[in-house]
């Protein structure tokens, strides 16, 4: 199975409640208070080792839409407005305090005056119009940001420390909109080719900073002990380690060798034969290496094939559901993945459950069925080449590739696509060719897997308008009426259960629609450690997945001496739990807000 590391659902703020008039946040009685998922026994100090990814063309977020460059984007910049971590209610960010207009359209943030950046300058309205302006600019390769943004037509700054971003039309993602962007230092940021500014950040608001950076082999950030907030209480016991290093490998199979070597101390599994078939031994065994399935609440994804709709001949439904048919999913759960999988039939897996049952019927491996639908498209086998034809044209897939380990899973495709007469070339690149390829849609065929977010929201990447966004969501390029019209619908709802009934209907016409061939996810994280750190009970955050590790995680003096006295006499650690389930552990309960739980599952 691909890492799934490599593409990020953008982004992770929600606006969660109807507003009937205009109001003031936070509420009156409001208090910053630490954390609940928070453990009292963090210490902060020490250093952190973690598997980054393939070296990225960018750790610019903002222009590189991955996975690892959001994590530490997020490290190094801030937004208007942070989320609760149990509620997913807003809460202070940069503006400490934020109203919006009784229409709905328009909303005032005011800068909390403790912000400034790390070169000690003060954080403001000047930077949130910079950088607003910059990634709505449709030079700058922003799309992902863009969709988000676009009915946010106007911002203002009536001073030093306030901002108004108006909006044309009523929609429940409106403030989502106004915090989905990093703001940056406009005096640091507006002398730099945006779209070139890839791995120097001297200037930033957050809690770390850029460190040393080693390409392709390591970066690291280093905390900020002049950070604004260092000493609120939201902070404490939140994001101890001094230093954490990203360690970065061309392939899945040489990171995981050297993790288990102790060249890095955390590594989640995305391949169930390392997770099955390699996760024993001495280190395994004994417990100085953890082994844990982390059930929360982190959304599920999902991936696949992605068909680049805008070429022929992958425009044509009926050759995008031949190719599906010709994919033998379950022959690869069972010989390469030891049934770890389930096959997905949802662009949203977790929006479906026993009130709200599937309807989408499993797309199964049929080659009969295969050959009737590319006959009905009009490909007919050359009877002197065995080759499939149209119009005198072989039918030639060129499939983009980045890793390595998905030559195993192509070529038992590529059996099929050959029996029908189809000829498949796999194009491999490095991430950072890959991405720029994708940037710019220059592809047949890819495999991409999407993280997701607990509240559902097709716009970005289903939605006709996002078709043609340079380095945006939409890569297959889709684009349906029957679509348009359901996002269309829920522009001013704003309970979260009433618009995940309109996206189990989208995902219904998607599915249908066939603009990936999907293949399967897992309901859990499967993670791997050095068994040397503190961590709270629930190990990781209520919504998030291994990523939050830096998030909660502390250096323990202690376990670490447990750890190496242990090896040094070939002794057994006490196993660590080998599932844990956040509501079993996560203590005391509590009530998810305005957002039911049901909705989020």
């Amino acid at each position: 199975m691909v890492n799934m590391r490599f593409l990020a659902a953008v982004p992770f703020f929600f606006f969660l409640g109807g507003l009937v008039h205009a109001q003031q946040f936070p509420e009156a009685g409001w208090e910053a208070a630490p954390s609940p998922l928070a453990s009292d026994f963090a210490e902060p100090g020490g250093k952190f080792t973690t598997f980054g990814s393939q070296y990225p063309k960018s750790f610019n977020y903002q222009i590189d839409n991955n996975v690892f460059s959001r994590e530490i984007f997020r490290l190094m910049f801030e937004t208007l407005l942070d989320t609760d971590p149990i509620t997913l209610e807003d809460r202070p960010g940069l503006a400490h305090r934020w109203e919006i207009s009784e229409d709905k359209k328009s909303f005032t943030f005011h800068l909390d005056p403790k912000a400034k950046w790390s070169d000690g300058k003060p954080i403001t309205s000047e930077d949130v119009v910079w950088s607003f302006e910059a990634v709505k600019n449709p030079n700058h390769l922003t799309g992902a940001i863009q969709s988000v943004l676009k009915r946010l037509v106007k911002i203002e700054a009536p001073d030093a420390s306030t901002v108004v971003i108006h909006a044309e039309e009523v929609h429940w993602k409106n403030l989502q909109a106004c915090t989905a962007f990093r703001i940056l230092p406009k005096h640091w940021w507006k002398d730099q080719d945006f779209n070139k500014v890839n791995y120097e950040f001297p200037v930033v608001s957050g809690p770390y900073q850029l460190g040393v950076v080693v390409e392709p082999h390591y970066a690291r950030l280093e905390r900020r002990e002049d950070y604004w907030r260092t000493d609120a209480p939201e902070m404490t016991g939140l994001l101890n380690f001094d230093t954490i290093e990203y360690r970065f490998y061309p392939q899945m199979d040489v990171a995981f060798e050297s993790f288990k070597k102790g060249e890095f101390d955390s590594f989640a599994v995305y391949t169930s034969s390392q997770w099955i078939k390699e996760t024993s031994g001495d280190r395994f065994d004994r417990h100085w290496i953890a082994k844990q399935s982390i059930h929360n609440y982190n959304a599920i994804g999902f991936q696949g094939f992605a068909m680049n709709m805008r070429r022929e001949p992958y425009n044509d439904k009926r050759v995008r559901k031949a190719l599906a048919h010709l994919l033998d999913r379950k022959r690869m759960n069972r010989t390469i993945m030891f049934d770890q999988y389930i096959l997905t039939s949802s662009y949203w897996p977790d929006i479906w459950d026993e009130e709200h049952p599937n309807p989408n019927v499993e797309t199964t491996f049929d080659v009969e069925k295969a050959r009737a639908l590319l006959h009905e498209a009009g490909w007919s086998v050359n009877p002197a080449t065995g080759k499939l034809e149209k119009d005198g044209k072989a039918f030639v897939i060129h499939f983009l590739t980045r890793d390595p380990s998905t030559t195993k899973f192509l070529l038992i495709y590529e059996e099929a696509l050959k029996d029908v007469g189809i000829e498949l070339k796999i194009d491999q690149k490095d991430w950072a060719a890959w991405a720029r390829d994708m940037d710019e849609y220059n592809y047949d065929i890819t495999w991409a897997a999407w993280g997701a977010s607990p509240i559902k929201d097709p716009e970005g990447m289903w939605e006709s308008a996002s078709a043609d966004l340079k380095a945006g969501n939409n890569i297959t390029g889709f684009a349906n009426a029957e679509v348009d019209a359901l996002i269309e619908r829920t522009r001013e709802m704003f309970d979260v259960a009433d618009r995940h009934e309109v996206i189990r209907e989208i995902d219904q016409i998607i599915f249908e629609e066939t603009p990936y061939v999907l293949l399967w996810h897992i309901d859990y994280v499967r993670l791997l450690y050095w068994n040397r750190y503190g961590m709270p009970d629930h190990v990781l955050g209520k919504y998030s997945d291994e990523w939050s590790t830096v998030d909660y995680w502390w250096n323990d003096a202690f376990q670490a001496d447990d750890l190496k006295a242990a090896m040094s006499s070939g002794s057994a650690m006490p196993p660590p739990p080998r599932d844990v389930y956040f509501d079993k552990v996560f203590a005391p309960a509590v009530a998810v807000g305005p957002v039911r739980v049901e909705a989020l599952r």
